[in-house]
């Protein structure tokens, strides 16, 4: 069985910032500190993004600008930020929306309010190679 990581080297340097910010910062931030200071750290690497990237409209009178994403890396991976005692099934599935919505293959879910990091991979399955 032959096994394809998506994205490695790119997921491998977003995961070793989150794992710096992580140590430094702590567990009590708020998640627009955590994206400040991962803001930073992209610019310091030279890793494109884009910090809240709005959404298409998905529907007929939504509001333009009501969804976005908190960073949209190399235009490849999407990354969500949260800062809450416990990731739900609504973290998760929003996730998959956003990943649906830009059509995007890969999302990276952490929650930065937790003894230890887990940044969950959520894969896009429809979205193209």
């Amino acid at each position: 069985m032959k096994c394809n990581i998506i994205y490695p080297e790119l997921s491998y340097k977003i995961n070793g910032i989150l794992f710096k910010i992580h140590n430094e910062l702590g567990k009590y931030c708020n998640e627009k500190q955590y994206c400040d200071s991962i803001e930073e750290y992209l610019k310091e690497s030279k890793i494109d993004y884009e910090r809240e990237k709005i959404l298409p409209i998905s529907f007929k009178g939504e509001i333009k600008g009501r969804n976005k994403v908190d960073f949209l890396i190399e235009d490849l991976i999407v990354l969500e930020i949260k800062a809450k005692r416990i990731t739900s099934r609504e973290d998760y599935y929003q996730a998959r929306r956003y990943l649906s919505a830009l059509n995007k293959k890969m999302c990276l879910l952490v929650n930065f309010h937790s003894e230890y990091i887990k940044p969950k991979r959520i894969l896009n399955s429809q979205a193209p190679e």
